[in-house]
């Protein structure tokens, strides 16, 4: 039994000794072309769900271009967010929460707004409305009170908001009763739709938009088990570290979606860079490539003339350190046999003293 475990962690460690990169070798263009490559033959697409309403995810090439790019906003943000407690297995819990967490507006509560562009705005309320998203009529009024620009009347399902300004022309009345449209009356702001599906014997909430800040604080959610695709939220909300993970993990899915396989070694190294230095930046001309020390690897990325006008006249000096630069003017490029100087040791002839 020994012998048995101990034959196993021989070969886990020589398997371990044998994969790692040997030094000088140029494991950035080698990640470059290990992703790059299989990039070329991803979809350009956007998926929509089978069985799950409304909830569409861009996936493939377009994907990974949102990822590399560092993107503050996905073009199909979405959470998965899971529940403590007995929300977990209580549908009716589960529903109350999904509730808590979706966008309600003024707009969502109304049959119509009618709109005397000089006077007033009526808003008829739809009770089978204010029903559906657990809402009532003080949710609506709290929710409009601070806003200066009209005072408030109750009639019954009529909410009559008369405008205080009396030069207000036709043009600021419809800014104002946009302004009311949009007013957040319960739930997440930017959490267009939710919807609540199975998995594993336990409820889970899927939703159109991310506010991943927002969400945590709403009761009877799984604080630590909330999931969005907007990597830029989690830096702001969670941390430099936990965005580092999520581009990884993102990289990683947006590559197996499309049936491709890819070293997660690579992803972790271009994850790196792009937090490295505190904050997320984009493989690109305004990040990355576009702030490394070389005058001419800049330049070869893109705009070239611009590059190498603004360094003459700055007085930028080329160290000529890197790949790129040393691949330019023809130099020995420091990398492999390239990071090493050999020199000959000539032997000292006997009884002369001289070499």
């Amino acid at each position: 039994m020994y012998l048995g475990i101990e034959k196993v962690a021989k070969k886990g460690l020589l398997l371990y000794n044998n994969a790692q990169a040997e030094p000088g070798q140029a494991v950035g263009i080698v990640t470059a072309q290990s992703i790059g490559e299989p990039g070329t033959q991803m979809t350009l697409r956007t998926f929509h769900f089978a069985g799950i309403a409304e909830r569409n995810v861009t996936l493939g090439l377009p994907r990974l271009i949102e990822l590399v790019d560092a993107r503050k906003k996905p073009v199909t943000p979405t959470m998965d967010i899971y529940l403590s407690g007995d929300a977990k297995t209580d549908q009716n819990k589960t529903v109350q929460v999904a509730r808590n967490i979706l966008q309600t507006t003024v707009k969502d509560l109304i049959f119509d707004a009618d709109t005397d562009y000089k006077t007033h705005i009526i808003l008829n309320l739809n009770e089978k409305k204010l029903s559906d998203r657990g809402c009532t009529l003080n949710d609506v009024t709290t929710a409009l009170e601070s806003n200066k620009k009209f005072k408030m009347e109750i009639k019954g399902n009529l909410v009559v908001l008369n405008l205080v300004d009396e030069e207000t022309d036709a043009p600021a009345a419809i800014i104002v009763r946009n302004k009311v449209l949009k007013t957040t009356v319960k739930g997440v702001p930017d959490i267009a739709r939710v919807t609540i599906v199975k998995k594993n014997d336990e409820y889970v909430i899927q939703t159109t938009g991310s506010n991943l800040s927002k969400v945590v604080d709403v009761g009877g959610i799984d604080r630590n088990n909330v999931r969005t695709n907007n990597v830029s939220e989690i830096a702001e909300t969670l941390g430099i570290e936990a965005a580092r993970n999520a581009l990884i993990n993102e990289l990683s899915s947006t590559l197996e979606d499309s049936g491709l396989e890819v070293d997660q070694r690579y992803l972790m190294l271009v994850s790196d860079l792009m937090c490295h230095r505190g904050y997320m930046q984009q493989i690109g001309r305004h990040g990355i490539a576009g702030t490394k020390d070389s005058v001419l690897a800049r330049a070869a990325f893109e705009i070239t003339v611009p590059t190498i006008a603004g360094a003459a006249r700055t007085g930028e000096i080329e160290q000529l350190r890197g790949i790129t630069e040393n691949v330019i003017v023809g130099s020995q490029i420091p990398i492999g046999s390239g990071t090493v100087d050999l020199y000959m040791q000539v032997a000292k002839k006997r009884g002369s003293g001289k070499s």
